[in-house]
């Protein structure tokens, strides 16, 4: 079963993803102007005023006189980072150095400063065709697929293809690599690690969007700053070791002096998978949860999913990235995934390294599991509303694929996750191209407003008057 898998894999990551993903992202980016690059002080400031509980105001008050639940930028953010910060970072990075080779690293972070503007467009959108449910908002690229294209068959297969891919897939991952970090630091079971997995899963995706958003606004800062601070702490103990790392990582990222990839195209493909797994721009993730928050114009989560992306792959991921170059640890045939991650930290800080990476690799994939898991019921909810379905889905995301992950193979989950992630990027891409118009007009209102004077852009549906009655919020 795996082998058939990595044989897809190949023709759809060789043939096609790599080359669309690279050519949208420079198209968003050219269209855009560089919004991910000069827009990065207004990134950080929308997120800093959320953070303190403003910004939103407006957008707020009138929501709420409808009965709906303050999510701030910031806990959208949060819950955003959560799937995107995750094993992605300690045990991703580690598999595409292993299999591609140091300059893997170089892909991701092409693939992230160009994604970020694709980030930046699907994120727009999620918030543009939004809808009110219950006492939240609801959204993503189903919603916008159905409202902006008036495509429903597609809007269909998205849904689906996204619970699949985050709702399980992703979710066996999580907890596959949450299982070998505690095997590897203290010897546990993964049938009783999966267990309790399991159990503390459920609790939290039976609470509903509110309790997941509390949940990560606490766990997100906590694991990243925790292994942060680690991480940057060993680099800045090997500063001169770091002229090397980089020499490494640019000589092999063009299949020059090639140790393990295999060429330049191995390298490529490798870094842009473990990228786009990553930090997940034009996957049609993110939209899902920056369509809950609450915001006096669409751009503005927009904006802060962008810089999400420069969160997770330029600061997080090249952490991990420069640790396990400078242990010197890549070249080991038996070492790959979390285990190299640990090793590589085991190197520099001795025995306590695995165990620091085991509790370290529990907030950031557990985060991961319940964000994942809203990711999927955001989608259910769009294909029926059915209280019987949700339950089932909520059993099976928290429960028995959690349990999967932890009992079955490293590259079975990997492999899985691969396939899911190309479909499911290939069917949003399409969406985005079609309809990244409309984010480009509402970039430029934003900035229009903003050279008014106008601190707090506030947008409204009759500015877009072709398309206003598809709007179903921003009155």
């Amino acid at each position: 079963m795996n082998e058939v898998i990595s044989q897809l894999n190949d023709v759809l990551w060789g043939y096609v993803l790599v080359g669309v993903l690279v050519v949208c992202g420079l198209w968003f980016t050219w269209k855009t102007r560089g919004v991910q690059f000069r827009m990065v002080g207004e990134m950080i400031r929308l997120l800093g005023d959320s953070g303190k509980g403003g910004g939103d105001s407006r957008g707020d008050a009138a929501e709420q006189g409808r009965g709906v639940k303050h999510i701030s930028s910031f806990q959208a953010f949060a819950v955003s980072v959560a799937t995107r910060v995750g094993t992605g970072n300690l045990a991703g990075v580690a598999t595409a150095i292993a299999v591609g080779g140091p300059g893997a690293v170089f892909w991701m972070w092409v693939i992230a400063l160009i994604g970020s503007a694709t980030a930046f467009v699907e994120s727009t959108l999620g918030q543009l065709f939004k809808q009110r449910h219950q006492d939240s908002f609801i959204g993503g690229p189903a919603y916008y697929i159905r409202k902006g294209l008036h495509c429903r068959w597609m809007s269909i297969l998205f849904a689906v293809l996204l619970t699949v891919t985050f709702g399980l897939s992703y979710n066996s991952i999580q907890s596959n690599t949450i299982c070998s970090a505690m095997h590897e630091a203290f010897g546990w079971s993964p049938l009783w690690v999966g267990l309790a997995l399991t159990g503390m899963s459920l609790v939290i995706v039976f609470g509903g969007i509110h309790r997941i958003a509390r949940v990560s606004s606490v766990l997100v800062p906590l694991m990243a700053v925790g292994y942060f601070v680690l991480t940057v702490v060993i680099i800045v103990m090997n500063l001169p070791l770091i002229p090397h790392v980089l020499k490494v990582i640019l000589t092999n990222a063009f299949g020059v002096g090639q140790v393990v990839g295999g060429g330049l195209g191995a390298t490529m493909m490798t870094g842009v998978k473990r990228g786009l797994f990553s930090n997940e721009a034009g996957e049609g993730s993110a939209p899902n949860v920056a369509a809950t928050a609450t915001v006096s114009h669409p751009v503005k989560q927009g904006l802060i999913q962008a810089l999400g992306v420069f969160t997770d792959t330029l600061l997080v991921c090249s952490c991990t990235a420069f640790v396990i170059l400078i242990s010197g640890l890549y070249t080991s045939p038996e070492l790959n995934g979390i285990a190299l991650t640990q090793a590589a930290l085991q190197t520099e800080v001795g025995s306590s390294g695995p165990i620091f990476i085991a509790f370290a690799i529990f907030l950031f994939a557990f985060s991961s599991i319940i964000g994942n898991y809203y990711y999927g019921e955001a989608n259910i909810r769009f294909m029926t509303k059915s209280r019987t379905v949700m339950t089932v889905y909520r059993l099976f995301s928290g429960g028995v694929v959690v349990m999967f992950g932890a009992l079955a193979t490293l590259d079975l989950v990997w492999s899985l996750g691969d396939l899911c992630m190309a479909l499911i990027t290939a069917c949003n891409l399409v969406a985005i191209v079609c309809l990244g118009k409309y984010a480009f007009r509402l970039l430029d209102d934003y900035r229009h407003q903003q050279r008014q004077g106008i601190k707090d852009p506030v947008f409204h549906r009759r500015q877009l008057a072709e398309i206003e009655s598809d709007i179903d919020c921003w009155e």
